[in-house]
């Protein structure tokens, strides 16, 4: 039987890449860098993670795929354009996410539940299409692969929405009211940026655990009322 070469956790970052975003493309794209450079900046624990950067807006766009970041050296660009479809989304993680886990599965690593981080500052455009595919993406008796998903929502984007894109009532924050949204932007990665490492460490324990940070200037979107 051949020897295992380790435990990894896939993680996929999707980004609004919609023409409302277009005033905070700098911060998002800084984030972006800021998310691979603190990654790189631990080596141990980007060991145990495959990054993914994925863009949406009227589809989703690679910006980075299954990247090892200690020795990746492309940086993920985000390019603005089009609406904010979320069913491209679920319908694309529906078809990415078992292919990716059973590829590196054939690769000889065991692999955790993967982690969605999800990024938006505005409602659906596609109205309520998107709930199918997600229903699909986040049931393990369809999907044995379904990821945790954490979902953020600045500017426009509704709790209400972020609590159905979420997996678990906790993973669901919105940024607080008349929070500047670059800065909400910069914080979202910040954020992300510490949960990946706190849950790298994590894997190393008797009881591998996803860690999740809120981000500052955000609020658990279950408090809203």
């Amino acid at each position: 039987m051949a020897e295992t070469k380790g435990v990894l956790l896939p993680a996929y970052v999707l980004a609004d890449e919609s023409g409302s975003m277009a005033p905070y493309v700098q911060e998002l794209s800084d984030g972006l860098v800021s998310l691979c450079e603190g990654l790189r900046a631990e080596p141990m624990i980007a060991a145990k993670l495959r990054l993914n950067v994925l863009g949406f807006s009227d589809d989703v766009r690679v910006r980075l795929t299954g990247a090892d970041m200690r020795t990746e050296t492309n940086l993920p660009q985000v390019v603005i354009r089009g609406l904010t479809n979320y069913q491209a989304v679920f319908d694309d993680l529906l078809g990415r996410i078992p292919t990716d886990v059973q590829w590196l599965r054939g690769e000889g690593y065991k692999v955790h539940r993967p982690v969605v981080f999800f990024l938006s500052d505005g409602q659906p455009t596609d109205g309520g299409t998107w709930r199918k595919p997600h229903a699909t993406l986040t049931d393990k008796a369809q999907t044995p692969t379904s990821p945790n998903i954490i979902a953020c929502g600045i500017g426009d984007a509704q709790a209400g929405t972020m609590l159905e894109v979420a997996t678990r009532p906790e993973f669901a924050f919105v940024a607080k009211a008349g929070t500047d949204i670059g800065r909400a932007i910069s914080e979202f990665f910040h954020a992300l940026t510490a949960s990946l490492v706190a849950s790298g460490h994590a894997l190393n324990s008797a009881t591998p655990s996803l860690v999740i940070n809120k981000p500052d200037q955000f609020t658990m979107a279950i408090d809203e009322v």
